[in-house]
């Protein structure tokens, strides 16, 4: 018999999706109309959960999962599980991790020098046809910032943070970083305080983990970024404080700001949308196919080891 798995969020790669189908029965939970009679229905027999970081699960919906082992998170955010009450309950919770970090490197890359190229902006003046029907040439774009020797500043040195420095110092740039603390073994300049990391760079790089984490990116850090710095967030949109962000951008208090992550997805501050100085992404900083099926590799392991009762890796509930 095989174990019956509660699906909370879409497996978007077809392989994988095949072969969960065959090592279990699964259960489309965010397929259902009515989700309060699926649960009913199935709820007791249910092992593992497959859910996104974003989607997570409800204490409410792990309540009616009397024999579940293991919550299988497809990414690497566990915020949205209440990781003290699964173990209480001895619930293992998984996530996808390093999987995700050489794309959301390159990503956070991508999204400053688009920003600082006006790739986006150039992109619409070819499409729309200004280009070929201008009179000036080119003349209603603004020169752009170079972005090779920019000085960075990296918030968070964890995987994806050492990462985008590798990245970034390939192109000259000096980082800086700031994390909770000093890291053994990195070469680049620690700076305890984020005004000052801001203070001290062109671009200011959020790479940190978020579960439990709070707005820590203000008016006060980004006056002290300042007219000519960019501020790039592929972590989590709790991280800044949107209203002061938009503020900032509407006054020219920073340069542009480049983003994939918002604080209440997937509504977005609809002032950004007419913004030149803003490049916007739908929170994909993992959305290729390669990526995507690592992590869905990973989910599998984790639900195939705990029924075979191993401790999986990737384990976030020690």
């Amino acid at each position: 018999m095989k174990p019956e798995v509660l699906q909370l969020s879409p497996i978007l790669i077809p392989q994988i999706r095949e072969r969960l189908e065959q090592l279990f029965v699964m259960r489309p939970y965010y397929q259902q109309a009515d989700k309060a009679a699926y649960l009913k229905e199935h709820g007791a027999n249910i092992r593992g959960v497959v859910t996104g970081g974003h989607t997570g699960i409800t204490r409410e919906v792990l309540a009616q999962l009397p024999r579940v082992e293991v919550v299988a998170v497809n990414g690497v955010g566990t915020d949205a599980v209440d990781l003290a009450y699964c173990r209480d309950l001895g619930i293992r919770v998984t996530a996808t991790i390093g999987a995700l970090t050489d794309d959301v490197a390159d990503l956070a890359i991508g999204l400053l020098i688009a920003a600082c190229r006006g790739l986006c902006t150039s992109d619409r003046y070819v499409r729309t046809g200004q280009w070929q029907h201008s009179a000036t040439p080119l003349a209603p774009l603004p020169l752009a910032r170079q972005f090779s020797g920019m000085r960075i500043g990296i918030v968070g040195l964890g995987r994806v943070g050492r990462a985008v420095a590798t990245r970034a110092a390939a192109f000259g740039c000096p980082i800086s970083y700031t994390d909770l603390q000093a890291i053994d073994g990195v070469d680049y300049r620690y700076v305890a305080d984020l005004t000052e990391l801001a203070r001290d760079s062109d671009a200011l790089i959020l790479a940190a983990a978020a579960d439990g984490g709070k707005a820590i990116v203000d008016a006060h850090v980004l006056e002290a970024l300042g007219p000519e710095g960019y501020l790039v967030n592929v972590a989590r949109g709790k991280l800044v404080n949107e209203d002061d962000l938009v503020a900032a951008l509407q006054a020219g208090r920073i340069a542009g700001a480049a983003l994939d992550v918002f604080v209440d997805e997937p509504r977005v501050p609809e002032v950004l949308f007419g913004n030149e100085q803003v490049v916007l992404q739908p929170h994909r900083a993992s959305a290729t196919v390669q990526t995507r099926t690592r992590m869905g590799e990973m989910v599998i392991a984790s639900l195939v080891d705990t029924f075979a009762g191993r401790k999986p890796s990737g384990c976030v509930t020690r």
